[in-house]
Parts: structure tokens; sequence; C-alpha cells
């Protein structure tokens, strides 16, 4: 189990707050530039009948998207980051009823958002890959207990809420040894598998090898459980990256090459959109799973899921067409220069 302190939560919010609530309007440096667009991926083609107008639903594909972040679900909490099924189920229930659409942690990195006009992108992703995420009944499906057992009710009831998640995996996950079964069946089923390294080291401590070890080692023993999986993101362990940044992105271990389109924080604040200009793909911020009370409250699931439902919170609503980028002109928001041949302010 990872326990993030408040002091650290505080810091990460400090560092990337103030891009999030002001819609992410920074030109971004070079850096970031060219790291996007060594990551971005052209979105999946989709017929529309009948193209929804931009205005009437008030698209903004410039805008913040929550990425929420999730450890333990277990019936009493120990920690800030242990959630119960009960609180899982209801935070599931209040994104549907919000229009939001689950997307896995890689289509956001690389701009491959599909949802419907008027809905809202979210990301679902859990960190460590212990038992509580995914455990088997006798029937061979998910225990109904288990957050997949949990999304998978929740997508029964609200038609359009997908059952997709990512889930960020250390070494034997989910108890499992190796995990060819656990894993397998979340690659079968929709779900994104993603690197959380093999011993969730921290990897700001680490050398450059022993960075490699952790990333491209855990790579390759997930592809080994499921031949032909593609590994495509990487959640740090405790947030923190190492000394070479790059090497969180890509790296080469006993010839395993990984290549990550999406590196993501613990933070505390909502992304910015993918075609944001402040976007980058090496530093994605997400939002503990938490309710209005407790330790650093402010930066909570429930907290930022009030403020952007309300007016004026600049949340990312879809236009419904993945293949233009709808938003208002008066944005204060800049589009990335990789994806202006595909804007359509309004």
């Amino acid at each position: 189990m990872t326990v993030r302190t408040s002091k650290t939560l505080r810091v990460l919010a400090a560092a990337s707050s103030a891009a999030s609530l002001a819609a992410c309007g920074g030109a971004g440096d070079t850096a970031s530039n060219a790291a996007r667009a060594a990551h971005r991926e052209p979105a999946p083609a989709r017929a529309t009948a009948r193209p929804a107008d931009p205005a009437e639903i008030g698209a903004n594909e410039l805008g913040l998207v929550p990425v929420l972040m999730y450890h333990r679900i277990i019936a009493r909490p120990q920690t800030v980051y242990d959630r119960t099924p009960a609180d899982l189920r209801a935070e599931f229930d209040r994104l549907a009823a919000g229009g939001y659409v689950p997307v896995t942690a890689a289509d956001f990195a690389t701009g491959r958002i599909d949802v419907p006009a008027g809905r809202h992108p979210v990301v679902l992703t859990f960190d460590d890959s212990v038992p509580s995420q995914l455990r088997f009944g006798a029937d061979g499906a998910p225990a109904p207990d288990t957050a997949v057992g949990i999304l998978l009710a929740a997508a029964r009831r609200h038609p359009g809420f997908r059952p997709v998640a990512t889930m960020y995996v250390n070494a034997d996950p989910f108890g499992e040894r190796g995990g060819r079964r656990s894993l397998g069946w979340l690659h079968a089923h929709g779900f994104e598998v993603g690197n959380h390294t093999t011993t969730h080291r921290d990897l700001g401590s680490a050398t450059a090898a022993q960075v490699r070890q952790e990333i491209g080692g855990n790579q390759r023993a997930v592809q080994a459980a499921v031949p032909g999986l593609a590994v495509r993101t990487l959640a740090l362990p405790f947030g923190i990256a190492p000394k070479q940044a790059a090497l969180a992105a890509r790296g080469e271990y006993k010839g395993t090459v990984y290549d990550n389109k999406g590196v993501f924080l613990v933070g505390a604040n909502p992304a910015p959109s993918p075609y944001a200009a402040s976007f980058d793909p090496l530093r994605i911020p997400r939002i503990r799973s938490q309710g209005r009370h407790g330790q650093d409250a402010n930066l909570t699931s429930a907290r930022w899921l009030d403020r952007l439902a309300a007016k004026g919170g600049g949340r990312y609503t879809s236009d419904g067409d993945p293949a233009v980028i709808s938003y208002p002109r008066t944005t204060t928001t800049r589009i990335a220069p990789s994806w202006r041949a595909r804007a359509r302010p309004y």
C-alpha cells in the first residue's frame, strides 16, 4: 500500500494547480512541446450521423479532465487512500449521473478521446494491483466487492458508463504469481494494464540502471504473462520521477524496450486536456478518490467534482466528433500547435 503525506500532496498541488485552475492557458516550453508531438496519435475514426452543434451543448475540448486515483477497496479503511466498496459504488454512480464516461489513461494521454456529445471523459486509475481490486469468484467472474466487480455493476446500472479503467500493476499482480490469469482477463475485457514498476521503488533515489530495471523489468513480466499486450503508460510510485525524467518514458532492459505515452503523478488536481498547450504527457496529475472531509479534503475527488460541475468549472465537454476539437473562441486556454489542424473554435 502506498501512503502519501499531506505535505507531499500540498507540494504537488502547488506545482500544478495554477495551470489547472486557469484552464491550462500556458504555451508550454520547448521540451514539453517536443514530448507532446512525440506522444500524439490520431484519434479513432467514428461515423456521426448528425454532428452536434458545439455551441448548443457548450463543448469545451480544451477543458479539465479528472484522472481519479484509487488504491485499496476495503471495508475498514486504514488510510486516506483506502475506500470502502460503498464509497466506490457511490462515486461511480455520481460520475455516471454527472455525464462522465470512462476512458483509459493511454487514450487520454494520446488524445484518443471519443465520448458522446455533451459528456465528459474521466480516467479511472488503480495503483498497486492489490487483491481488493481484482479477485475471481467461484464462477470465474470478478468478485462483486472488488473494484473491477463494482465497476462492472455500475456499467450495468448506467448504460453508457463504460466499464473501463487502467490498472497500474507491480510484480505478481493481484496476489497472483506471474499474473497470467488476472492480466489476461483485464486485457480481454478492455481494461488497460499500466506499469507501476516491479517493486514500487522510489525512482527518485534510484540509479539510471535501477530505473530501467524497475520499469523495463515490470513490462517484461507483464508481456510474458500476456503476449502481445501493449504497456503504454506508467504511474510513478509515490509520484516521484527519476533524476533523468526522460527514463520514465523510454528505456530498455534486457532487450525489452519501453515507450510510455503518458506518465502519471500522484497529484491533487484535474489534468489539462491533452489538446491544451500546457499538457505535458510526462507529468499528468491525478486526484485522490476521497470524500469532502478529512486530510487534504480540498484536493480530493468529491471537492474537485463539485468544482468541475459548477458554472465556470472549466471541465472538458465533448462535441461528439473525435475528428475535430471544439472549444469557445473566448477560452483562455491555448490549443497545442500539434493539434491546430483539427481545431474548431466557435
